[in-house]
């Protein structure tokens, strides 16, 4: 059991860090602010960093991940380019990460709560990934 939600965690965790990247990439040149800028590239550098250490352990397992799951993208994709038609500003960008930080905060403690049984390490893994996108949650506020 232990095995099997760690994996599973390691998943979910994968696929979030995929998430986060793909949202972060789609915004970036639409940035004006210097300094959203840097926030989110360091935040997007310190998902891949952690997106490395959740693939090398999902080696150790055999497993070859998650991907988002293709509908959850593709609406994202989908509001994040219908608003900034609307409005292509830093606010609107600032906006929209927040909602995915929130949105990733609160599916990533779902799944702790869901897989108890997971490992310490993978559970380390999920509670630092909450605390990147709180951070970067919290950065976003002055640009609301």
């Amino acid at each position: 059991m232990t095995e099997q939600d760690t994996v599973k965690l390691l998943r979910e965790c994968d696929a979030g860090t995929k998430m986060g990247i793909a949202s972060m990439e789609n915004v970036m040149d639409y940035i004006h602010d210097d300094s959203l800028k840097k926030s989110l590239s360091d935040c997007k550098n310190s998902h891949e960093k952690l997106m490395k250490e959740i693939e090398s352990l999902l080696d150790n397992y055999h497993d070859d991940g998650k991907e988002p799951a293709p509908l959850a993208k593709g609406m994202s994709w989908m509001k994040t380019n219908a608003k900034l038609i609307m409005n292509e500003s830093d606010k609107t960008i600032a906006g929209l990460m927040t909602d995915g930080c929130n949105m990733g905060v609160k599916t990533l403690n779902r799944y702790l709560n869901q897989y108890t049984a997971a490992d310490k390490k993978s559970k380390d893994i999920a509670k630092r990934l909450i605390d990147i996108e709180e951070k970067l949650a919290e950065d976003l506020r002055k640009f609301l």
